[in-house]
């Protein structure tokens, strides 16, 4: 009868249409990806940030302004360029009517980053406030926006301004909640912006950045240049550039670009270029390598101008372009063709780095056929194991699910939010798996300390029990492609003992799977310290700040229980960690540190400028030991 019912009211009335800003703030997810809270570098607000960027990097590749000038007070970002202004009369239209922008004449932007007309809108609708001024050839014209909703619309002035668009905005916290930003990630957006159009300059907070060797100044920023193991191959052609080289780290680290846009999830010319480096590398050496010995400690970029790209979501990390221009090329033969050319070239006049290569190649064929008696008994060890149910409790979703047709934005959503707990002893893991969220999060528990790995080859991971089981749980033996959770979460107590733990699982991924740090997929729990409470009023504190103010706020003498670790707080209490507010602090690699480098500092010999580090930031919390 109830079914009846529903169907009896379906009608007129339960049809409606959401007008641009309604719909855009319903479903946020399918124009910016998701929201976050600006603990990922792929969350909403960053994405807002760059929707506003992007506009002026257009205008920049067309010919026009060389500088651009982000500035971040508070939460309110300002965006200057010196373009040509956008036309005063459509300013209203353009930053708030859907299809509405220069981006559909191919012949204005061709070659441009976005060119649906989405990308200011949805800044504009998710704003609590958005404010846009134009000028152009000696005049003025601006706008100001409350969730998407004009306020008030200025009329044209005169102005001594040069040419150019000002943006401002602050993103609205009730979709963006207990957001923040973090200034490491809009250094590597930034710095990303400038490899990709050398020249241009742009300024952050009174920091400056330019490039004027693009893809080359990526790579000697992003590797350890004493470490290469053969000076970076930097070459250009029409409508494509690339840098490659290769060092002693594992993995593949590959930065893959399109139209100035960086694209964190790869696509069809990330792919093509991996493909077609190895055919070049095997007809070059007149010898079938494995590909994986090939590409092992490769460090590339690849940058490639595409008329009209499709990427497979708004946010455009990951590009489904097939073909590089209308009834052009594919993406694999442009990219071949390319390669077998200049690199093939570079290869013959250059023959110290050719058999430097050849030798880097070589040491990945022996090292990989040494480990291949060892990761058999390995694979079999952790099938035998029982991985499942003794170590790791498994989530229902996993990343590399294929998409449904149906609801795939929600579902690739749901897969983003994918999360493993990597915790140590049965009273900790035991609280977070009864309070998780069994579709889309799950725990791997550990069994003590773990080794440090510091120094160690590949060997010990299959050797060693608990890195073997760890690497089989998140399926990135062969790489990042299998990677079955999103975020990979460290949880530990906040004792000396939790944070000794954490250093050794950080320098077990910076060690052997460095694209997982790299990529930006590890991130420690924060969980509270204490917790303050009256009959009245219970609080929770990350630290003794939060703790102070908990305790002026109750009054008295509230009670004050100290978290000495994560089995001390119940499951009841745990869910609130791990829900829609947890806590997540990325582990970060800053522009120009050097993986080595760091490991040689903090997990090396003891030496004296360690101990001085130490000595110089240890914090006494003594009122901690009267509480």
């Amino acid at each position: 009868m109830a079914e009846e019912k529903n169907m009896s009211e379906y009608n007129e009335a339960s049809i409606r249409s959401l007008d641009w800003k309604e719909h855009i703030r319903l479903r946020p997810g399918m124009y910016i990806g998701k929201l976050g809270d600006g603990s990922a570098p792929d969350d909403g607000i960053y994405v807002l940030i760059k929707e506003v960027i992007d506009n002026c990097i257009d205008e920049h590749t067309m010919g026009y302004g060389k500088q651009v000038e982000l500035t971040i007070e508070n939460k309110t970002v300002t965006v200057r360029d010196y373009g040509r202004g956008i036309p005063l009369g459509k300013l209203v239209d353009v930053v708030s009517k859907i299809n509405t922008g220069a981006k559909y004449d191919s012949k204005a932007f061709q070659k441009s980053v976005g060119l649906n007309g989405v990308g200011t809108k949805a800044v504009n609708a998710l704003s609590q406030y958005f404010k846009v001024t134009a000028y152009r050839d000696g005049k003025e014209r601006t706008a100001e926006f409350e969730k998407g909703e004009l306020i008030k619309e200025h009329k044209e002035t005169k102005t001594d301004e040069p040419n150019g668009t000002f943006v401002s905005f602050i993103p609205d916290e009730t979709v963006f909640r207990n957001y923040h930003f973090i200034h490491e990630y809009l250094d590597n957006q930034l710095w990303n912006y400038c490899y990709l159009n050398a020249g241009l300059a742009m300024h952050f907070n009174g920091k400056k950045y330019v490039s004027k060797n693009g893809l080359l100044d990526l790579l000697l920023r992003k590797t350890n240049p004493g470490e290469l193991r053969y000076p970076i191959v930097h070459l250009k052609g029409e409508d494509i550039e690339v840098a490659i080289s290769h060092n002693n780290d594992y993995g593949e680290d590959i930065f893959s670009f399109v139209n100035g846009q960086f694209t964190t999830q790869g696509g069809t010319h990330q792919q093509a270029f991996r493909e077609a480096y190895v055919k070049v590398i095997r007809d070059f050496y007149k010898k079938d390598y494995e590909a994986s010995d090939i590409r092992t400690s490769i460090v590339a970029a690849v940058s490639v101008r595409v008329q009209e790209p499709v990427f497979e979501s708004q946010t455009k990390t990951k590009l489904g372009s097939q073909n590089v221009y209308e009834n052009g090329p594919s993406m694999k033969k442009f990219v071949e063709e390319f390669l077998s050319k200049e690199l093939n070239n570079f290869l013959h006049r250059n023959p110290t780095v050719a058999d430097a290569l050849r030798k880097r190649i070589e040491q990945n064929e022996r090292e990989r056929k040494e480990l291949a008696g060892i990761k058999k008994l390995a694979n079999d060890r952790a099938k035998k194991a029982n991985l499942h149910n003794k170590k790791l409790r498994d989530c229902r979703v996993h990343l590399n699910d294929e998409a449904p047709q149906k609801n795939r934005e929600e579902f690739v959503a749901t897969q983003n939010n994918t999360t493993i707990f990597i915790t140590e002893g049965d009273s900790a893991s035991g609280s977070i798996t009864k309070s998780r969220s069994v579709d889309t999060q799950a725990v791997f528990s550990l069994r003590g300390k773990p080794l440090n790995s510091f120094g160690l080859t590949k060997k010990v991971v299959y050797e060693n029990e608990e890195f073997n089981l760890l690497q089989h749980a998140l399926n990135i033996e062969d790489g990042l492609e299998g990677l079955r959770y999103n975020n990979v979460v460290i949880a530990t107590d906040a004792d000396v003992d939790g944070m000794h733990i954490r250093l050794l699982m950080m320098t077990f991924f910076l060690q052997f799977f460095p694209d997982l740090v790299k990529k930006g997929h590890v991130y420690i729990l924060e969980t509270p310290l204490f917790r303050v409470r009256n009959k009245q009023e219970t609080i929770y504190c990350f630290d003794e700040e939060e703790r102070q103010a908990a305790v002026n706020k109750l009054g008295g003498k509230p009670e004050i229980t100290r978290f000495k670790g994560l089995g001390e707080i119940s499951p009841e209490e745990f869910g609130r960690f791990i829900g829609p507010q947890i806590r997540l602090q990325p582990v970060i690699l800053e522009q120009g540190d050097h993986i080595q480098n760091l490991l040689e500092y903090y997990m090396g010999k003891n030496t004296m400028e360690r101990q001085e580090f130490i000595i110089n930031n240890l914090k006494i919390e003594l009122d901690l030991v009267h509480n």
